[in-house]
């Protein structure tokens, strides 16, 4: 089987799985489901309302909807008159974080809108929250610019900005819905790789970000916003009721400055 380039090479042949310790090693006379783990790689991070010891081996970043329509001119956000300048926010900070996360082993997973061209699997409440009149620009409705439709799986409007383009090795998983965990894979790519902790970033704070960090909260992972790697066009009092819920009752709150800070070797 062709070695992901996220796998480390000093995995035994044999080796069936994704994950640093979730797998199992099979020869033609056995299989091993007792691999034992690796050592836990500590990472101790500033966050509120209490610190952190994250361990880089468990841990993964979800980057949410930092696509050209919500993030880019000419894109579905400009087209509808609202400020997309405010949800590019967190591209400079990831452009600096994700390097040293993925130089430290972890995965880092796009999870974008991209929906199918005949929208076959998008029911009309779901239509209807982004075009509620029945003649806005709605979810697979051609751009005003010209440049594809609205969130199109494969399109320019769903790509993910030019300034964080995914590189070998990280994951993309899109989505339909507000949270990144209905309806798509994201749940068992992440227990694949063994995760227990997620870095949340992305857009918008108060939707997509937020509602896909209380599902993972759901189901048992620890959770961790970055608070100047998310963003959104919503007045301000959205963020800051976002931030303190999470405090409050979903996980923790950081920054991509403390991360970097907490990161080995730092």
């Amino acid at each position: 089987m062709k070695r992901h380039p996220y796998l480390p090479d000093a995995r035994p042949d044999g080796a069936l799985g994704l994950g640093h310790q979730h797998y199992w090693v099979a020869s033609p006379d056995e299989v091993d489901m007792a691999v034992a783990p690796p050592a836990p790689v500590r990472a101790h991070i500033a966050a509120a309302p209490q610190n952190l010891v994250l361990d880089l081996r468990r841990t993964a970043i979800v980057i949410i909807d930092l696509q050209n329509d919500f993030c880019t001119r000419d894109g579905w956000v400009d087209s509808l008159g609202a400020d997309y300048s405010a949800d590019r926010a967190p591209i400079a900070p990831l452009q600096t974080l994700l390097p040293a996360l993925r130089t430290a082993g972890v995965p880092v997973i796009w999870v974008n809108w991209g929906n199918r061209p005949d929208l076959a699997n998008m029911p009309p409440n779901q239509i209807h929250l982004y075009d509620n009149g029945g003649r806005g620009t709605g979810l697979g409705y051609p751009l005003p610019s010209g440049k594809g439709n609205v969130l199109e799986k494969d399109s320019w409007a769903a790509a993910i900005v030019d300034e964080l383009a995914p590189v070998a090795g990280d994951f993309l998983v899109d989505k339909y819905r507000i949270s990144g965990f209905w309806d798509t894979p994201l749940d068992s790519i992440l227990k694949n790789l063994g995760i227990k902790s997620i870095l949340f970033a992305g857009c918008n704070t108060d939707q997509c970000v937020l509602h896909t960090l209380t599902d993972a909260n759901f189901l048992g992972y620890g959770c961790v916003m970055l608070e100047d790697c998310c963003a959104t066009n919503s007045p301000a009092f959205c963020t800051e009721a976002t931030i303190w819920n999470v405090k409050k009752c979903f996980g923790f709150v950081t920054g991509s400055q403390q991360v970097l800070a907490g990161l080995p070797g730092a």
